[in-house]
Protein backbone atom coordinates (compact mmCIF):
# COMPACT_ATOMS: atom_id res chain seq x y z
CA UNK A 1 0.00 0.00 0.00
CA UNK A 2 2.73 2.32 0.77
CA UNK A 3 4.63 1.30 -2.00
CA UNK A 4 1.46 2.38 -4.38
CA UNK A 5 1.42 5.40 -3.04
CA UNK A 6 4.59 6.42 -3.48
CA UNK A 7 4.51 5.35 -6.92
CA UNK A 8 1.28 7.51 -7.39
CA UNK A 9 2.82 10.38 -5.44
CA UNK A 10 5.96 10.72 -7.36
CA UNK A 11 4.32 10.39 -10.86
CA UNK A 12 1.93 13.27 -9.78
CA UNK A 13 5.15 15.40 -8.50
CA UNK A 14 6.86 14.59 -12.08
CA UNK A 15 3.47 16.00 -13.76
CA UNK A 16 3.37 18.97 -11.51
CA UNK A 17 6.78 19.27 -12.28
CA UNK A 18 6.60 19.04 -15.78
CA UNK A 19 3.48 21.50 -15.77
CA UNK A 20 5.60 24.16 -13.77
CA UNK A 21 8.21 23.66 -16.23
CA UNK A 22 6.41 24.62 -19.45
CA UNK A 23 4.32 27.01 -17.89
CA UNK A 24 7.64 28.99 -17.08
CA UNK A 25 9.07 28.00 -20.58
CA UNK A 26 6.35 31.44 -21.60
CA UNK A 27 8.97 33.89 -19.80
CA UNK A 28 11.18 35.66 -22.49
CA UNK A 29 14.17 37.43 -21.62
CA UNK A 30 15.83 40.24 -23.65
CA UNK A 31 14.31 43.03 -25.35
CA UNK A 32 10.79 42.81 -27.94
CA UNK A 33 11.81 44.72 -30.97
CA UNK A 34 9.50 47.69 -31.93
CA UNK A 35 10.35 49.28 -34.82
CA UNK A 36 12.64 52.63 -34.14
CA UNK A 37 10.78 56.18 -34.61
CA UNK A 38 11.69 57.35 -37.72
CA UNK A 39 11.27 61.34 -38.76
CA UNK A 40 10.17 61.27 -42.65
CA UNK A 41 10.71 64.85 -44.32
CA UNK A 42 7.42 65.96 -45.59
CA UNK A 43 8.68 65.55 -49.14
CA UNK A 44 11.19 64.58 -51.47
CA UNK A 45 14.07 67.32 -52.50
CA UNK A 46 13.51 67.85 -55.89
CA UNK A 47 12.98 70.47 -58.19
CA UNK A 48 9.39 70.84 -57.83
CA UNK A 49 8.48 70.49 -54.23
CA UNK A 50 4.81 71.87 -54.73
CA UNK A 51 3.83 68.70 -56.94
CA UNK A 52 4.37 66.54 -54.06
CA UNK A 53 2.22 68.28 -51.58
CA UNK A 54 -1.31 66.76 -51.56
CA UNK A 55 -2.92 63.14 -51.26
CA UNK A 56 -1.17 60.86 -53.76
CA UNK A 57 -2.72 57.45 -53.78
CA UNK A 58 -0.16 55.94 -56.12
CA UNK A 59 3.52 56.44 -57.23
CA UNK A 60 5.66 56.11 -60.58
CA UNK A 61 7.35 53.13 -58.26
CA UNK A 62 3.99 50.92 -58.34
CA UNK A 63 3.89 50.39 -61.87
CA UNK A 64 5.18 46.67 -62.82
CA UNK A 65 8.33 47.06 -64.69
CA UNK A 66 6.25 45.63 -67.70
CA UNK A 67 4.06 48.81 -68.03
CA UNK A 68 7.08 51.05 -67.34
CA UNK A 69 9.50 50.11 -70.29
CA UNK A 70 6.86 49.68 -73.05
CA UNK A 71 9.68 48.07 -75.59
CA UNK A 72 8.84 44.45 -76.41
CA UNK A 73 12.05 43.75 -76.64
CA UNK A 74 13.41 45.13 -73.60
CA UNK A 75 10.76 43.57 -71.93
CA UNK A 76 11.39 39.77 -73.62
CA UNK A 77 15.54 40.80 -72.32
CA UNK A 78 14.04 41.41 -69.07
CA UNK A 79 12.25 38.15 -68.49
CA UNK A 80 14.93 36.36 -69.53
CA UNK A 81 17.29 37.71 -67.24
CA UNK A 82 14.99 36.88 -64.48
CA UNK A 83 15.08 33.34 -65.56
CA UNK A 84 18.17 32.82 -66.22
CA UNK A 85 20.59 35.29 -64.34
CA UNK A 86 22.63 33.63 -61.97
CA UNK A 87 22.75 36.47 -59.17
CA UNK A 88 19.07 35.56 -59.16
CA UNK A 89 19.72 32.22 -58.69
CA UNK A 90 22.10 33.00 -56.22
CA UNK A 91 19.11 34.86 -53.75
CA UNK A 92 17.01 31.96 -54.78
CA UNK A 93 19.36 29.51 -53.06
CA UNK A 94 20.25 31.74 -50.06
CA UNK A 95 16.25 31.72 -49.21
CA UNK A 96 16.25 28.25 -49.25
CA UNK A 97 19.47 28.37 -47.13
CA UNK A 98 18.16 31.04 -44.42
CA UNK A 99 14.79 28.94 -44.32
CA UNK A 100 16.71 25.82 -43.32
CA UNK A 101 18.76 27.62 -40.80
CA UNK A 102 15.10 28.94 -39.59
CA UNK A 103 14.44 24.97 -39.45
CA UNK A 104 17.43 24.23 -37.32
CA UNK A 105 16.94 26.82 -35.07
CA UNK A 106 13.25 25.99 -34.47
CA UNK A 107 13.89 22.36 -33.70
CA UNK A 108 15.50 23.38 -30.07
CA UNK A 109 12.31 23.70 -28.82
CA UNK A 110 11.17 20.14 -29.60
CA UNK A 111 12.55 16.57 -27.64
CA UNK A 112 15.10 14.94 -29.50
CA UNK A 113 14.50 10.89 -29.95
CA UNK A 114 16.61 8.63 -30.72
CA UNK A 115 16.68 4.94 -31.31
CA UNK A 116 19.41 2.58 -30.54
CA UNK A 117 18.44 -1.07 -32.06
CA UNK A 118 21.04 -3.88 -31.43
CA UNK A 119 21.30 -8.22 -31.79
CA UNK A 120 23.73 -10.09 -29.95
CA UNK A 121 23.97 -14.04 -29.97
CA UNK A 122 26.99 -16.35 -29.94
CA UNK A 123 28.15 -19.55 -28.21
CA UNK A 124 30.66 -20.06 -25.75
CA UNK A 125 33.00 -23.21 -24.25
CA UNK A 126 30.58 -24.35 -21.55
CA UNK A 127 27.77 -25.01 -24.04
CA UNK A 128 26.09 -21.46 -23.34
CA UNK A 129 24.04 -20.34 -26.26
CA UNK A 130 22.50 -16.28 -26.40
CA UNK A 131 20.35 -14.78 -29.67
CA UNK A 132 19.10 -11.18 -27.87
CA UNK A 133 17.32 -8.12 -30.16
CA UNK A 134 17.48 -5.14 -27.88
CA UNK A 135 15.77 -2.16 -28.57
CA UNK A 136 16.04 0.92 -26.51
CA UNK A 137 15.15 4.81 -27.17
CA UNK A 138 16.13 8.11 -25.53
CA UNK A 139 14.82 11.27 -25.24
CA UNK A 140 16.14 14.68 -24.84
CA UNK A 141 14.16 17.83 -23.51
CA UNK A 142 15.79 21.26 -23.32
CA UNK A 143 13.32 23.40 -21.38
CA UNK A 144 13.17 27.08 -22.69
CA UNK A 145 12.43 28.25 -19.79
CA UNK A 146 13.95 31.98 -20.45
CA UNK A 147 13.72 31.71 -24.14
CA UNK A 148 16.62 31.09 -25.33
CA UNK A 149 15.78 29.01 -27.93
CA UNK A 150 12.41 31.18 -28.51
CA UNK A 151 14.50 34.36 -29.33
CA UNK A 152 17.20 32.27 -31.40
CA UNK A 153 14.15 30.95 -33.59
CA UNK A 154 12.80 34.79 -33.72
CA UNK A 155 16.41 35.33 -34.83
CA UNK A 156 16.63 33.12 -37.75
CA UNK A 157 13.21 34.08 -38.68
CA UNK A 158 14.20 37.46 -39.07
CA UNK A 159 17.24 36.69 -41.01
CA UNK A 160 14.48 34.67 -43.57
CA UNK A 161 12.28 37.67 -44.13
CA UNK A 162 15.95 39.99 -44.48
CA UNK A 163 16.81 37.11 -47.03
CA UNK A 164 13.99 37.32 -49.23
CA UNK A 165 13.69 41.22 -49.45
CA UNK A 166 17.63 40.86 -50.13
CA UNK A 167 16.74 38.80 -53.05
CA UNK A 168 14.08 41.69 -54.45
CA UNK A 169 16.98 44.31 -53.98
CA UNK A 170 18.67 41.41 -56.95
CA UNK A 171 15.68 41.60 -58.63
CA UNK A 172 15.33 44.96 -58.85
CA UNK A 173 18.94 45.82 -59.61
CA UNK A 174 18.86 43.41 -62.21
CA UNK A 175 15.89 45.08 -64.05
CA UNK A 176 17.47 48.34 -63.69
CA UNK A 177 20.97 47.15 -65.02
CA UNK A 178 19.21 45.49 -67.86
CA UNK A 179 16.75 48.13 -69.07
CA UNK A 180 20.00 51.27 -68.73
CA UNK A 181 22.39 48.55 -70.66
CA UNK A 182 19.31 48.23 -73.15
CA UNK A 183 19.18 51.93 -73.35
CA UNK A 184 22.90 52.96 -73.70
CA UNK A 185 22.82 50.07 -76.53
CA UNK A 186 19.76 51.97 -78.57
CA UNK A 187 21.54 55.40 -77.90
CA UNK A 188 25.00 54.11 -79.08
CA UNK A 189 22.51 52.46 -82.54
CA UNK A 190 21.57 56.17 -82.39
CA UNK A 191 25.19 57.67 -82.69
CA UNK A 192 25.98 55.49 -84.81
CA UNK A 193 23.50 56.14 -86.89
CA UNK A 194 24.14 60.52 -87.01
CA UNK A 195 27.94 59.64 -87.40
CA UNK A 196 27.60 57.42 -90.73
CA UNK A 197 25.19 60.07 -91.86
CA UNK A 198 27.38 62.37 -91.28
CA UNK A 199 29.76 60.49 -93.39
CA UNK A 200 27.55 60.65 -96.28
CA UNK A 201 26.55 63.90 -95.98
CA UNK A 202 30.51 64.96 -96.08
CA UNK A 203 31.38 62.78 -98.67
CA UNK A 204 28.77 64.58 -101.06
CA UNK A 205 30.00 67.89 -99.88
CA UNK A 206 33.90 66.33 -100.79
CA UNK A 207 32.60 65.76 -103.80
CA UNK A 208 30.93 69.53 -104.00
CA UNK A 209 34.58 71.23 -103.11
CA UNK A 210 36.83 68.54 -106.09
CA UNK A 211 33.93 69.70 -108.14
CA UNK A 212 33.63 73.40 -108.07
CA UNK A 213 38.00 73.28 -107.66
CA UNK A 214 37.87 71.27 -111.05
CA UNK A 215 36.14 74.56 -112.49
CA UNK A 216 38.37 76.97 -111.20
CA UNK A 217 35.98 77.91 -108.62
CA UNK A 218 36.96 76.12 -105.80
CA UNK A 219 40.17 75.88 -103.40
CA UNK A 220 42.60 73.00 -102.67
CA UNK A 221 42.14 74.52 -98.88
CA UNK A 222 38.42 73.66 -99.45
CA UNK A 223 39.16 70.07 -100.46
CA UNK A 224 41.42 69.27 -97.89
CA UNK A 225 38.93 70.63 -95.34
CA UNK A 226 35.91 68.50 -96.18
CA UNK A 227 38.28 65.36 -95.92
CA UNK A 228 39.06 66.58 -92.51
CA UNK A 229 35.51 66.25 -91.48
CA UNK A 230 34.89 63.17 -93.30
CA UNK A 231 38.19 61.84 -91.65
CA UNK A 232 36.96 62.21 -88.22
CA UNK A 233 33.47 61.24 -88.59
CA UNK A 234 34.73 58.18 -90.07
CA UNK A 235 37.40 57.67 -86.70
CA UNK A 236 34.31 57.78 -84.64
CA UNK A 237 32.69 54.92 -86.15
CA UNK A 238 35.59 51.95 -84.53
CA UNK A 239 35.14 53.61 -81.32
CA UNK A 240 31.64 53.45 -81.63
CA UNK A 241 30.93 49.97 -82.59
CA UNK A 242 33.48 48.85 -79.93
CA UNK A 243 31.14 50.32 -77.08
CA UNK A 244 28.64 48.21 -78.97
CA UNK A 245 29.85 45.10 -78.79
CA UNK A 246 31.03 45.83 -75.13
CA UNK A 247 27.16 46.69 -74.38
CA UNK A 248 25.72 43.39 -75.86
CA UNK A 249 28.44 41.40 -74.03
CA UNK A 250 27.12 43.00 -70.51
CA UNK A 251 23.71 42.21 -71.76
CA UNK A 252 24.27 38.74 -72.63
CA UNK A 253 26.18 38.60 -69.07
CA UNK A 254 23.19 39.77 -67.48
CA UNK A 255 20.96 37.27 -69.22
CA UNK A 256 22.97 34.58 -67.82
CA UNK A 257 24.16 33.59 -71.70
CA UNK A 258 27.50 33.99 -73.15
CA UNK A 259 28.57 36.95 -75.10
CA UNK A 260 26.60 37.08 -78.61
CA UNK A 261 24.19 40.07 -80.33
CA UNK A 262 21.18 41.39 -78.89
CA UNK A 263 18.12 42.22 -80.65
CA UNK A 264 16.95 45.28 -81.65
CA UNK A 265 13.63 46.38 -80.63
CA UNK A 266 12.11 50.67 -81.19
CA UNK A 267 14.76 53.04 -82.29
CA UNK A 268 15.17 55.85 -79.37
CA UNK A 269 14.62 58.40 -82.06
CA UNK A 270 13.85 59.11 -85.66
CA UNK A 271 15.14 62.33 -87.59
CA UNK A 272 13.30 63.52 -90.28
CA UNK A 273 13.05 67.05 -91.82
CA UNK A 274 10.84 68.16 -89.56
CA UNK A 275 13.32 67.64 -86.38
CA UNK A 276 13.75 64.65 -84.17
CA UNK A 277 11.01 62.52 -83.53
CA UNK A 278 11.10 60.28 -80.45
CA UNK A 279 9.31 57.18 -80.65
CA UNK A 280 8.44 56.81 -76.92
CA UNK A 281 7.60 60.20 -75.23
CA UNK A 282 8.45 60.51 -71.59
CA UNK A 283 6.41 62.89 -69.34
CA UNK A 284 8.82 65.85 -67.38
CA UNK A 285 7.57 65.09 -64.54
CA UNK A 286 6.48 61.60 -62.18
CA UNK A 287 4.70 61.27 -59.42
CA UNK A 288 7.43 60.01 -56.41
CA UNK A 289 4.98 59.16 -54.04
CA UNK A 290 4.71 59.66 -50.50
CA UNK A 291 8.00 59.57 -48.87
CA UNK A 292 6.49 57.69 -45.69
CA UNK A 293 5.94 54.70 -48.23
CA UNK A 294 9.36 54.51 -49.17
CA UNK A 295 10.20 52.49 -45.74
CA UNK A 296 7.91 49.96 -46.92
CA UNK A 297 8.95 49.94 -50.86
CA UNK A 298 12.22 49.97 -50.88
CA UNK A 299 13.63 46.14 -50.08
CA UNK A 300 16.87 47.24 -49.29
CA UNK A 301 15.10 49.09 -45.99
CA UNK A 302 13.50 46.60 -45.33
CA UNK A 303 16.08 43.81 -45.26
CA UNK A 304 18.29 46.32 -42.80
CA UNK A 305 15.45 46.70 -40.18
CA UNK A 306 14.79 42.54 -40.38
CA UNK A 307 18.83 42.16 -39.48
CA UNK A 308 17.71 44.91 -36.41
CA UNK A 309 15.19 42.02 -35.82
CA UNK A 310 17.73 39.44 -35.81
CA UNK A 311 20.18 41.44 -33.61
CA UNK A 312 17.23 42.61 -31.08
CA UNK A 313 16.85 38.97 -30.55
CA UNK A 314 20.13 37.92 -30.21
CA UNK A 315 20.61 40.09 -26.99
CA UNK A 316 17.95 37.29 -25.82
CA UNK A 317 19.80 34.94 -26.30
CA UNK A 318 22.66 36.15 -24.77
CA UNK A 319 21.00 36.97 -21.39
CA UNK A 320 19.20 34.04 -21.33
CA UNK A 321 22.75 32.06 -21.31
CA UNK A 322 23.27 33.19 -18.09
CA UNK A 323 20.07 31.24 -16.27
CA UNK A 324 20.46 27.82 -15.30
CA UNK A 325 19.25 25.39 -18.17
CA UNK A 326 17.16 22.22 -17.49
CA UNK A 327 17.15 19.25 -19.45
CA UNK A 328 14.24 16.40 -19.02
CA UNK A 329 16.00 13.09 -20.28
CA UNK A 330 14.27 9.81 -20.39
CA UNK A 331 15.06 6.33 -21.55
CA UNK A 332 13.57 2.76 -22.09
CA UNK A 333 13.85 -0.39 -24.12
CA UNK A 334 13.25 -3.60 -24.35
CA UNK A 335 15.23 -6.68 -25.27
CA UNK A 336 14.00 -9.81 -27.07
CA UNK A 337 15.50 -13.77 -27.55
CA UNK A 338 16.74 -16.02 -25.13
CA UNK A 339 19.84 -18.06 -23.60
CA UNK A 340 20.24 -21.65 -23.67
CA UNK A 341 22.46 -23.31 -21.36
CA UNK A 342 22.04 -27.15 -21.99
CA UNK A 343 18.86 -28.17 -21.45
CA UNK A 344 17.62 -25.07 -19.69
CA UNK A 345 16.11 -21.83 -21.65
CA UNK A 346 16.66 -18.75 -19.77
CA UNK A 347 14.64 -15.71 -21.11
CA UNK A 348 15.72 -12.32 -22.05
CA UNK A 349 14.70 -9.25 -19.70
CA UNK A 350 11.71 -7.73 -21.11
CA UNK A 351 11.84 -4.36 -20.74
CA UNK A 352 13.86 -1.35 -18.65
CA UNK A 353 12.01 2.47 -18.11
CA UNK A 354 14.15 5.69 -16.45
CA UNK A 355 13.69 9.17 -16.60
CA UNK A 356 15.79 12.08 -14.86
CA UNK A 357 16.19 15.72 -14.90
CA UNK A 358 19.56 17.67 -14.85
CA UNK A 359 20.42 21.35 -14.13
CA UNK A 360 22.98 23.42 -15.14
CA UNK A 361 23.73 26.99 -13.90
CA UNK A 362 26.98 28.96 -15.12
CA UNK A 363 29.20 29.80 -12.31
CA UNK A 364 32.06 31.19 -13.77
CA UNK A 365 32.92 31.05 -17.29
CA UNK A 366 35.80 33.87 -17.70
CA UNK A 367 34.13 36.65 -18.30
CA UNK A 368 32.57 34.78 -21.86
CA UNK A 369 28.93 35.18 -21.17
CA UNK A 370 29.31 38.72 -20.11
CA UNK A 371 31.05 39.46 -23.51
CA UNK A 372 29.12 37.94 -25.14
CA UNK A 373 25.85 40.06 -24.18
CA UNK A 374 28.10 42.86 -24.90
CA UNK A 375 28.88 41.99 -28.40
CA UNK A 376 25.17 40.95 -28.76
CA UNK A 377 24.09 44.39 -27.75
CA UNK A 378 26.64 45.85 -29.98
CA UNK A 379 25.75 44.07 -33.05
CA UNK A 380 21.96 45.69 -32.10
CA UNK A 381 23.42 49.04 -32.30
CA UNK A 382 25.76 48.48 -35.17
CA UNK A 383 22.14 47.25 -36.88
CA UNK A 384 20.42 50.18 -35.99
CA UNK A 385 22.74 52.67 -37.34
CA UNK A 386 22.85 50.57 -40.78
CA UNK A 387 18.74 50.70 -40.55
CA UNK A 388 19.29 54.58 -40.15
CA UNK A 389 22.40 54.79 -42.62
CA UNK A 390 20.07 52.79 -45.10
CA UNK A 391 17.11 54.99 -45.10
CA UNK A 392 19.14 58.61 -45.17
CA UNK A 393 20.83 56.73 -48.36
CA UNK A 394 17.54 55.67 -49.84
CA UNK A 395 15.97 59.24 -49.85
CA UNK A 396 19.47 60.18 -51.28
CA UNK A 397 18.80 58.16 -53.97
CA UNK A 398 15.31 59.15 -54.56
CA UNK A 399 16.23 62.95 -54.41
CA UNK A 400 19.53 62.64 -56.98
CA UNK A 401 16.86 60.72 -59.42
CA UNK A 402 14.13 63.73 -59.24
CA UNK A 403 16.75 66.22 -59.90
CA UNK A 404 18.31 64.34 -62.12
CA UNK A 405 14.83 63.52 -64.74
CA UNK A 406 13.96 66.88 -64.67
CA UNK A 407 17.40 68.41 -65.82
CA UNK A 408 17.95 65.57 -67.75
CA UNK A 409 14.49 66.50 -69.66
CA UNK A 410 14.91 70.25 -69.76
CA UNK A 411 19.01 69.86 -71.41
CA UNK A 412 17.35 67.17 -74.09
CA UNK A 413 14.49 69.77 -75.26
CA UNK A 414 17.11 72.37 -75.25
CA UNK A 415 19.18 70.10 -77.58
CA UNK A 416 16.47 69.53 -79.78
CA UNK A 417 16.32 73.20 -80.63
CA UNK A 418 19.98 73.77 -80.73
CA UNK A 419 20.24 71.10 -83.27
CA UNK A 420 17.67 72.43 -85.47
CA UNK A 421 19.54 75.87 -85.46
CA UNK A 422 22.55 74.60 -86.44
CA UNK A 423 20.68 72.55 -89.19
CA UNK A 424 19.54 75.75 -90.48
CA UNK A 425 22.55 77.27 -89.86
CA UNK A 426 24.64 74.48 -92.41
CA UNK A 427 21.68 74.76 -95.12
CA UNK A 428 22.44 78.85 -95.05
CA UNK A 429 26.15 77.97 -95.09
CA UNK A 430 26.48 75.63 -97.62
CA UNK A 431 23.77 78.23 -99.96
CA UNK A 432 26.17 81.10 -99.92
CA UNK A 433 29.62 79.24 -100.36
CA UNK A 434 27.44 77.72 -103.50
CA UNK A 435 27.05 81.24 -104.37
CA UNK A 436 30.24 82.18 -104.35
CA UNK A 437 29.93 84.60 -101.30
CA UNK A 438 30.96 82.64 -98.44
CA UNK A 439 34.00 80.64 -97.78
CA UNK A 440 33.87 77.09 -97.17
CA UNK A 441 35.19 77.86 -93.54
CA UNK A 442 31.88 78.51 -92.14
CA UNK A 443 30.20 75.58 -93.98
CA UNK A 444 33.05 73.30 -92.14
CA UNK A 445 32.23 75.48 -89.06
CA UNK A 446 28.50 74.37 -89.23
CA UNK A 447 29.14 71.09 -90.02
CA UNK A 448 31.39 70.36 -87.29
CA UNK A 449 29.16 71.87 -84.71
CA UNK A 450 26.06 69.78 -86.53
CA UNK A 451 27.68 66.78 -85.76
CA UNK A 452 28.75 67.35 -82.18
CA UNK A 453 25.27 68.76 -81.55
CA UNK A 454 23.67 65.94 -83.01
CA UNK A 455 25.55 63.52 -80.73
CA UNK A 456 25.08 65.42 -77.97
CA UNK A 457 21.28 65.33 -78.20
CA UNK A 458 21.71 61.11 -78.51
CA UNK A 459 23.74 61.38 -75.53
CA UNK A 460 21.07 63.64 -73.51
CA UNK A 461 18.51 61.48 -74.76
CA UNK A 462 20.09 58.58 -72.93
CA UNK A 463 20.30 60.48 -70.22
CA UNK A 464 17.20 61.19 -69.98
CA UNK A 465 16.40 57.47 -70.14
CA UNK A 466 19.00 56.53 -67.36
CA UNK A 467 17.68 58.87 -64.93
CA UNK A 468 13.89 57.21 -65.47
CA UNK A 469 15.44 53.80 -64.85
CA UNK A 470 17.37 55.56 -61.92
CA UNK A 471 13.94 57.07 -59.97
CA UNK A 472 12.19 53.37 -60.93
CA UNK A 473 14.84 51.62 -59.15
CA UNK A 474 15.69 54.58 -56.40
CA UNK A 475 12.01 54.77 -55.45
CA UNK A 476 12.00 51.00 -55.18
CA UNK A 477 10.00 49.25 -57.88
CA UNK A 478 10.72 46.91 -60.73
CA UNK A 479 10.64 43.47 -58.21
CA UNK A 480 6.94 43.05 -58.71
Amino acid sequence: MRNGFQNRFGTRSTWILLLSAFMLSGCLVGPNYHRPSVQTPPAFHGPDPSQQTGPQAASFADLPWWQVFHDPQLQELIRTALKQNYDVQLAVERVTASRAQLGIARSNQFPQVSLNPSFSGGKADENLKSNIFSLAGDVVFQLDLFGRYRRATEAARAQLLGTKDAQQTVTLTLVSDVASDYFLLRDLDLQLQITKNTVRTQEDSLKLTQLRLQHGVGRTLDVLQARQVLDTANAQIPDLERQIGQTEDAINILLGKYPDNVSRGQALGIETPDGWTWIETLPPQLPAGLPSELLERRPDIREAEQSLVAANANIGVAKAMFFPQISLLGSGGAAFGHSQFGADTIPAPLGILSYSAALSQPIFEGGALRNNLRYAKSQERQALIGYQQTIRQAFGDVSDALIGYDKYHSVRERQEQSVKDLEESVKVSLMLYKGGTATYLSVLDSQRSLFTAELTLAQARNNEYQSLVQLYKALGGGWK
